[in-house]
């Protein structure tokens, strides 16, 4: 704004100049034009008077060019006025803009200041209840990454028990027994052909080797827990003293556990028995093979849930 303003003090120093040279030179010109009648009158010479007159033709020249050079100056001053003008109001919108955005900046500045304060108020009050969330998320982590050892513990001692009633049970046939884990739960599926006669609950002489075999490696395992379930097909019995299916599944686990008990030394505080009848079926009833795979007898390792319990104890 410096440079526009010197620039039209410097123009306008200058119009005045051009005006003040007009005047002197109009000035002149009226001098000669009486002077020159009076040298005509005083009969001067024709040498001098050309002088004379190529003086004033030149004068008058000159006062052409100046009265021009007036003219351009003034238009430039009004093109200068304009201009200045039209700055002038640009300048002042300018400002106000500015003035806009510096009062934008003063309020997000508070605000911010604001936030900052209520931020360190917070950091002051809550460190504490901060500290402490912090401390136990660690011991949560700890805690999972315990639990999760202890059941990567238990899948690798599931999968080693079932490697060795595998090998004890030798090459049996799968029909008749099937060893395997679900959900990190060991089953021992035999079946009622292996083990007793057609609506009997009497094991069968090789089905007691068999379970002898089991018996050797449930016993290499001391603390192990197991249950014995009794599996029926939905045909109607009823014989002798058994009333229903109901009363054949448990007998015949009753009958397994006997033999595992008494003729091969388990404990019998780690056995439990259960008659499920009918009400479980692996397969569909509908046909022969579907009747024959749901009449089974399943040996299930009990979880050993004391320890997980002791681990829960610890969170």
């Amino acid at each position: 704004m410096l440079d526009a303003d010197r620039k039209p003090t410097a123009f306008l120093k200058s119009f005045y100049n051009i005006k003040q040279k007009i005047r002197i030179m109009r000035i002149r010109n009226i001098a000669w034009a009486g002077i020159l009648p009076i040298m005509v009158i005083s009969c001067v010479s024709s040498k001098k008077f050309k002088s004379l007159q190529s003086k004033y033709d030149e004068l008058s020249k000159s006062n052409g060019a100046l009265q021009n050079d007036l003219k351009n100056c003034r238009d430039q001053k009004t093109l200068c006025d304009a201009s200045l003008s039209r700055k002038t109001s640009v300048d002042d919108a300018e400002i106000d803009a500015l003035k806009k955005q510096i009062d934008y900046l003063k309020e997000n500045n508070t605000q911010a200041l604001k936030q900052l304060e209520d931020m360190s108020v917070i950091s002051g009050t809550q460190a504490a209840s901060i500290k402490k969330s912090l401390e136990n998320l660690g011991a949560k982590d700890a805690y999972i990454h315990d639990l999760r050892s202890m059941l990567a513990h238990k899948d690798s001692l599931n999968m080693a028990l079932v490697s060795n009633l595998k090998g004890a049970i030798g090459d049996l046939n799968d029909k008749d027994i099937n060893i395997k884990v679900d959900k990190g739960v060991v089953y021992i599926d035999i079946s009622d052909k292996l083990l007793f006669k057609s609506g009997s609950y009497d094991v069968t002489e090789k089905a007691k080797n068999v379970l002898g075999k089991v018996a050797l490696v449930l016993k290499n395992q001391p603390d192990i827990e197991f249950m014995v379930e009794g599996h029926t097909d939905n045909v109607p019995f009823r014989r002798g003293d058994l009333l229903d299916n109901w009363d054949l599944s448990v007998k015949r686990a009753t009958s397994v556990i006997r033999i595992l008990q008494y003729k091969y030394g388990l404990t019998p505080t780690h056995i439990a028995a259960a008659g499920r009848s009918e009400y479980l079926p692996v397969d569909s009833n509908s046909s022969s093979e579907g009747r024959a795979a749901n009449r089974r007898t399943r040996i299930i390792i009990l979880p050993q849930l004391d320890q997980f319990f002791k681990l829960l104890e610890r969170k």
